[in-house]
């Protein structure tokens, strides 16, 4: 089991886990879902305290990550199967990204 914080502008405002292979969660942290003036993570994932699930990768988080030949390049820097989508968002996720939204390893990961 993988699991990942997820930050907005630098607050922490939830939990991705990957259980298996098949199997993804979010959660929102309750602080976040009861403060009634943060935004949600996005338009498919509005704030509540039920955890999401999803037998694939969530389309935000696979969004966040790089294709094609720089994905490839990044495999191989990062000694990371081009497949495994969740390790790529671990490792190229918790800084610089494109929106306001980082991904950073949690403690217990395996």
């Amino acid at each position: 089991m993988r699991k990942a914080n997820i930050f907005k502008n630098g607050e922490l405002i939830g939990r991705l886990t990957e259980t298996d292979k098949k199997n993804y969660l979010f959660k929102y942290i309750d602080s976040w879902v009861k403060d009634t003036s943060k935004p949600d993570l996005c338009l498919s994932m509005p704030k509540r305290a039920e955890e999401y699930r999803s037998a694939y990768l969530f389309p935000f988080f696979f969004n966040m990550l790089s294709e094609g030949a720089n994905r490839k390049i990044q495999s191989k820097l990062l000694r990371i199967d081009e497949n495994d989508h969740f390790g790529f968002l671990l490792a190229t996720s918790g800084y610089d990204t494109l929106g306001s939204v980082t991904v950073k390893p949690a403690e217990g990961n395996e």
